[in-house]
């Protein structure tokens, strides 16, 4: 059993996700907190797995108490927040604090049976994450070291496609960051909620030699630009003679997710073929994983996180044992791979039957 606290100042949230989570095969909520104060005393006295955790709370912020808890007594915990720009702000500092995922609150965009279920898998996705003191504070042996990254040696019509889920945004970051401004087109599929991915994009651009953006219908895909699939839309890759761009859809969750990996990936197999780069980086499930498949059969090239460097080795694992994954690799490798395959000669990249 996944032993869960919840932690929120809304007696009818407390009493929501404990009905809805209670219904759930191997979770058990062992207990509730109305703030940080009752939360610290229930961690010691409960020893849950996983920890829910809203930011706006009464006494201490859950930012605060977040922070504090990484420090001392680091366990996986989901942020439960508000559907708003600044409520996303807030949950991305989350994330670089150390929190594993955020979920927004039940609201106008989603109904509490699609909380409850997002909030299912995450919190099974949180108690297999791999977590150390120091996570938030000092850098790992995997973690990149950013210096300037070199351009290009030569300018090309390559696509770079990546996905992740659980712990993608560290993920993320860590590969854009070190990548050169002529790096090819990029289209980004993370598994976050609706506005929060915007934020994201946001501090990525404030980071990156890159210009990062959250993707609109029919933005350009060209070099030295990322796009980032919108939260609750699917992306898919366009081609109109020598021009890439994006479509930015409804339809339906693929995965239980939409935006869905799958869905960016098989249309970058169909769309540009041995002319793309595919990577899948640390989530739970199995969402890309066949996407990447039909990458590398339309000859692209595809890589893979290894699971040491992974938060939750899900994703990346899927897409290795069914050999959609052309090479596997560590984190902080992942960088100079796209750089040496962005930099040779497209189509040279045999594919492989199914």
């Amino acid at each position: 059993m996944i032993r869960v606290l919840v932690v929120d100042d809304s007696a009818v949230v407390r009493q929501v996700l404990t009905k809805e989570l209670s219904k759930a095969q191997g979770i058990e909520v062992v207990g509730t907190a109305v703030d940080p104060y009752a939360a610290r005393d229930k961690i010691i006295s409960l020893n849950p797995d996983v920890l829910t955790l809203d930011l706006e709370m009464p006494r201490m912020d859950g930012l605060t108490f977040l922070q504090k808890l990484m420090k001392y007594h680091p366990l996986p915990v989901i942020v439960v927040s508000s559907l708003t720009p600044k409520g996303s702000e807030t949950a991305l500092r989350a994330l670089e604090l150390g929190a594993i995922e955020v979920v927004s609150k039940p609201g106008s965009a989603y109904t509490v049976a699609d909380i409850s279920e997002m909030l299912v898998d995450k919190i099974r996705a949180a108690s297999m994450a791999r977590y150390s003191i120091g996570r938030t504070t000092s850098r790992s042996a995997s973690d990149p070291v950013r210096t300037p990254p070199p351009k290009l040696m030569r300018t090309t019509h390559r696509i770079l496609a990546i996905g992740a889920s659980t712990g993608g945004t560290k993920a993320i970051e860590d590969v854009l960051v070190n990548l050169p401004t002529n790096t090819p087109g990029t289209v980004i599929v993370q598994h976050m909620p609706e506005h929060f991915t915007a934020t994201f994009a946001e501090r990525l651009n404030s980071l990156c030699p890159m210009e990062v953006r959250e993707a609109v219908d029919n933005d350009l895909v060209i070099p030295g630009v990322a796009l980032i699939a919108p939260g609750n839309y699917h992306m898919v890759l366009m081609r109109s003679g020598a021009r890439y761009s994006v479509a930015i859809k409804t339809g339906p969750q693929i995965h239980h997710q939409r935006p869905s990996v799958d869905v960016l990936f098989r249309s970058v197999a169909a769309t540009a073929g041995p002319n793309a780069i595919g990577v899948i980086l640390t989530g739970m499930g199995a969402d890309g994983a066949k996407g990447m498949l039909a990458m590398r059969q339309a000859g692209a090239s595809t890589l893979a996180q290894n699971e040491e460097s992974c938060v939750v080795f899900g994703m990346p694992k899927e897409a290795i044992e069914i050999g959609a994954a052309e090479k596997i690799l560590p984190l902080n490798q992942m960088p100079r791979r796209i750089i040496e395959l962005a930099s040779s000669n497209s189509g040279q990249h045999a594919s492989v039957s199914a």
